[in-house]
């Protein structure tokens, strides 16, 4: 199929799927997410994959939501199904990153520049990840009066929940050797090598059966507390529709995309 945001190329029997809307940093908007979701979709139904790469096209490598889009759902509140609405789309992304999280393929991601919010996530959402020692994280939700409650589920895996809530809760940026130190990053590498690093990780998948990965990863879902099922997808999705059409929500979109302070940071 065409995608508009994405670009599939197929290097033998690894799929790389490149986000590729780097006028505004990869961020997510209606269209990217229903695309991965249908690129993954496709993975499942493909043969000839064994292994996935995540990788983005530009200087970051996903910026989170796209806050103009998001600004468009969140003022939905003021119609009688705005709220109906917003949860609607945040369970299409709850899936997305579900999508990611339970390919069957193993999943790598190549983290080339910074990651915010959803950027994060999507990367959490990877069995692997290897990124450049330059790049930054950071989930900066609460400061926009939202919540990082659709990606919640895959950082407390990747990073435990102690971790987690640091940085959910301050919204610190943090650098790839401390992404590396709290598990969320696997291998670290200057920009030079990601490629060769990523490559050969894939090689090294590709030695394997990929009845015993598919295997492993329903094995590793099993053994993990809290399955991420329909019931936690719907609360996550919730939790960030209660967020986004919530009066700090909107005033903390409006006022980042306005480049001024929101209303409840003290004034000086």
């Amino acid at each position: 199929m065409a995608y508009r945001h994405i670009e599939i190329e197929q290097r033998g029997a690894v799929r790389w799927l490149w986000l590729n809307r780097p006028d505004v940093r990869n961020a997510f908007n209606d269209v990217l997410i229903a695309e991965i979701s249908t690129a993954f979709a496709d993975v499942e139904a493909s043969a000839e994959t064994r292994v996935v790469v995540v990788a983005a096209r530009g200087q970051v490598f996903c910026a989170g939501a796209d806050l103009n889009w998001m600004r468009t759902m969140a003022a939905l509140v003021e119609s009688d199904k705005g709220h109906a609405e917003n949860y609607a789309d945040a369970l299409k992304v709850a899936r997305m990153f579900h999508a990611v999280h339970s390919c069957s393929r193993p999943v790598i991601a190549r983290v080339q520049g910074d990651a915010y919010g959803g950027g994060v996530g999507l990367a959490a959402a990877c069995d692997i990840v290897i990124a450049t020692d330059a790049v930054n994280f950071g989930l900066s939700e609460v400061r926009l009066g939202i919540v990082a409650a659709t990606i919640s589920p895959h950082l407390v895996r990747a990073m435990g929940a102690r971790h987690a809530a640091r940085y959910m809760l301050t919204a610190e940026k943090f650098s790839a050797a401390q992404a590396k130190s709290l598990g969320l990053v696997h291998e670290l590498t200057k920009s030079n090598g990601l490629d060769f690093e990523v490559e050969r990780q894939a090689t090294v998948l590709l030695s394997s059966s990929p009845a015993a990965l598919a295997a492993t990863k329903r094995l590793l879902a099993d053994v993990v507390e809290a399955p991420i099922d329909d019931v936690l997808l719907a609360a996550t999705a919730k939790c960030i529709a209660d967020a986004r059409t919530s009066p700090e929500g909107r005033e903390g979109i409006a006022a980042f995309l306005e480049k001024r302070s929101p209303a409840w940071v003290p004034k000086k």
